[in-house]
């Protein structure tokens, strides 16, 4: 549980890069997320480029701290050749959440942008990282945390209904 309550949308990070063997461990956390059918229609795209964390960064409105990330995900997914094509975002977005959940149990900082299922937002990502056949989920940058942020539980009895 102190994974899930540490973890919080983290927009600024210090310059400095992020190791390797740290990227992998998240990328692992990512790729085995459950999935529909087990049809995982995830494909992980690391950004360090400077360049192209800037073009990312004009991708959305809501983008603007990627161009000041050491590092970035975008989870993508295809849905041809799938069984269970209506799930490809759903299973992205778990993926997603156990990316962010491996961020923070690294000690990092990071954030979920997202892209779908805005097609203008997708459109954008898949332009800049010229993907064809795949679609863009979702921006996440992450990092060493320029910031301290408590934890944070939202548990609210008011939302839960038993049936005994």
């Amino acid at each position: 549980m102190d994974t899930i309550l540490k973890r919080r949308s983290v927009r600024k990070w210090l310059d400095q890069p992020v190791e390797e063997e740290k990227i992998k461990t998240i990328l692992k956390a990512a790729m085995n997320a459950p999935s529909a059918g087990n049809q995982m229609p995830w494909e992980f795209i690391v950004v360090e480029d400077k360049a192209i964390l800037e073009e990312l960064s004009n991708s959305s409105p809501y983008a603007k701290c990627v161009a000041h990330a050491p590092v970035a995900i975008v989870v993508v997914y295809r849905t041809d050749g799938l069984r269970f094509p209506d799930y490809a975002q759903i299973d992205s977005a778990i993926a997603a959440e156990n990316i962010l959940l491996a961020i923070t149990d690294l000690g990092l900082g990071g954030v979920w942008l997202g892209i779908a299922p805005e097609e203008e937002r997708m459109e954008n990502v898949e332009k800049i990282l010229h993907l064809e056949n795949k679609h863009a989920f979702a921006i996440i940058p992450f990092g060493y945390s320029d910031m301290t942020l408590d934890p944070n539980d939202k548990y609210d009895e008011e939302r839960i209904t038993w049936y005994k």
